[in-house]
C-alpha cells in the first residue's frame, strides 16, 4: 500500500510517509503524530508491531525537538522505550505526544507516550537528539547525512 505524505515539518522520510503518520502538532517544544496501523504494520499477536510503535515515538521525539528551531534537522542519539501493553492493531488510531524537556546549543532531551484509541499509555520512550544543519539541494530534498572520515562531535 502506498501513501500520500502526510506530515509536513520540513523533511521527506520515506519510511514515515509509508507508515501513514499524521503530523497533528509541531511547536513550542511539543508534538502529536496520529498513525493508524495497517495490517502489514502487526505482529503475530495481531497488535502493532514494537518496531513500529518506536518508530511513532522516535518520529514523535524527533518532532518536539525540532520544533523549536525548524530551520535545523535532528539524529537520534539513544532512545529508551518501556512497553506497558500492547498497542492495538484493530484498525483504530493511535498517537504519540512528546515534548522537549531540555535543550543544549547541540542536544535536545524528549520523551513521548504512544496513547490507544481510548487514551491509554502503551509504550514511552526518552531520547537524545542531535541537532544538525540542513543543507539544501532542491525545492524538495536534502544532503544526505553521509558519515565523515572524522566522527562528528558531540559537543
Amino acid at each position: 500500500m502506498s501513501w500520500e505524505p502526510v506530515m509536513n515539518f520540513g523533511a521527506e522520510i520515506p519510511f514515515v510517509t509509508h507508515l501513514g503518520f499524521e503530523l497533528e502538532l509541531f511547536e513550542g517544544g511539543a508534538s502529536a503524530i496520529g498513525y493508524t496501523p495497517q495490517p502489514e504494520h502487526l505482529n503475530s499477536f495481531a497488535v502493532t508491531h514494537g518496531g513500529a510503535c518506536m518508530t511513532l515515538l522516535d518520529v514523535t521525539m524527533a518532532v518536539a525537538a525540532r520544533s523549536v528551531q525548524k530551520d535545523m534537522g535532528v539524529v537520534t542519539i539513544e532512545m529508551k522505550t518501556s512497553f506497558m501493553q500492547p498497542a492495538p492493531g484493530n484498525g483504530g488510531k493511535l498517537t504519540g505526544k512528546g515534548r522537549l524537556m531540555h535543550r543544549t546549543a547541540t542536544l535536545a532531551f524528549t520523551e513521548a507516550t504512544l496513547y490507544d484509541a481510548q487514551g491509554r499509555a502503551c509504550a514511552h520512550s526518552t531520547g537524545t537528539f542531535k541537532y544538525v544543519k540542513r543543507l539544501p539541494t532542491g525545492v524538495k530534498s536534502a544532503n544526505a547525512l553521509n558519515a565523515p572520515l572524522n566522527p562528528i562531535s558531540t559537543d
